[in-house]
């Protein structure tokens, strides 16, 4: 695999999941570099249809031509929270078979060192999705409060040491700007107990998710789409959801088992009104990587995929 190789993860599970139909209707909702979208438009006649969504202008200008030619299938530069918005344009509510959301961050964005995601690679300190809006992690370190930083810390890495890394950037923005990723991966290690740094795990590695995850608003996005998901999918249709870390995997599972389950007032009553009815089913129990994937694909240790069907 070459380093800006971006290898779908739990393609099989996903492609099973999404129960595809060939004339149906499915959307990609985290493009990336299309692995998911590659297999979709395959199993599609001619009479199928996929439709691609990302933020990143990277990601657009890197899709396959064998997809981009592809008269089925349409690839929108836009925010996976617009979903309810970009299917109404088109025309799909309702329609829609398959929905397929790969959260985080692809490997060519963690390879790229000018797109700021990884402490393996120094490059301008930025993290944006979408880098032609937002504002970059380098200038949120600069005028986020102490206080504020130690709850996203805590909120969005769950960091153990947040306290003292809020308070060691805060330190160091006072002495000159902390504009590469190499910089703040130091700031952070030389911050935590020598305990923490002797570890296999790089000690930076909850602070950056936790920067990136605040200033793409990531939780809001997933919130958003969550939501927006039961109004575009049709009866039937399936929603697919890959998430690599916690917060992500807690609110997924959530959302599909408030969404599936009968307001307690109704419970066991013979009719309730329709827009309390659930809106899900779950389809079976979370799916993980198996030992040949994880072994040839590292991303794929973390990620948690779970499924449901619209009713």
């Amino acid at each position: 695999m070459s380093s800006n190789e971006h290898v779908p993860v739990l393609l099989g599970p996903v492609l099973d999941g999404l129960d595809i139909k060939k004339d149906g209707c499915y959307v990609d909702g985290t493009f990336g570099r299309g692995g998911h979208s590659g297999e979709i438009l395959k199993r599609l006649n001619s009479d199928g249809r996929l439709i691609g969504i990302d933020r990143d202008p990277d990601a657009i200008a890197s899709a396959p031509q064998s997809l981009t030619d592809d008269p089925r299938f349409e690839l929108i530069r836009g925010e996976s929270a617009q979903l309810k918005k970009l299917i109404e344009e088109r025309h799909l509510n309702k329609q829609v078979d398959g929905l397929i959301f790969d959260l985080g961050v692809s490997s060519p964005q963690l390879d790229e060192a000018h797109r700021g995601f990884s402490f393996l690679r120094d490059g301008p300190l930025d993290m944006r999705m979408d880098p032609d809006s937002g504002t970059s992690a380098s200038d949120f370190l600069q005028h986020v409060e102490q206080k504020k930083l130690i709850r996203i810390l805590r909120q969005f890495g769950e960091e153990t040491h947040a306290s003292r890394i809020a308070r060691a950037i805060c330190d160091a923005r006072v002495v000159a700007p902390i504009a590469s990723t190499g910089q703040l991966a130091a700031i952070v290690e030389n911050a935590v107990p020598a305990k923490v740094r002797a570890q296999k795990k790089h000690p930076a590695t909850k602070t950056f998710q936790a920067i990136r995850i605040a200033i793409n608003g990531e939780l809001e996005q997933l919130e958003a789409l969550l939501n927006q998901s039961v109004d575009v999918l049709k009866e039937g249709g399936r929603l697919c959801v890959i998430s690599f870390h916690s917060l992500e995997d807690r609110m997924v599972k959530r959302f599909i088992r408030n969404t599936s389950s009968e307001p307690e007032q109704y419970r066991g009553m013979p009719t309730m009104p329709d827009e309390f009815r659930p809106k899900l089913k779950a389809i079976g129990k979370v799916i993980v990587a198996n030992d040949e994937e994880t072994t040839s694909n590292r991303r794929a240790r973390s990620a948690r995929l779970r499924i449901a069907e619209r009713t």
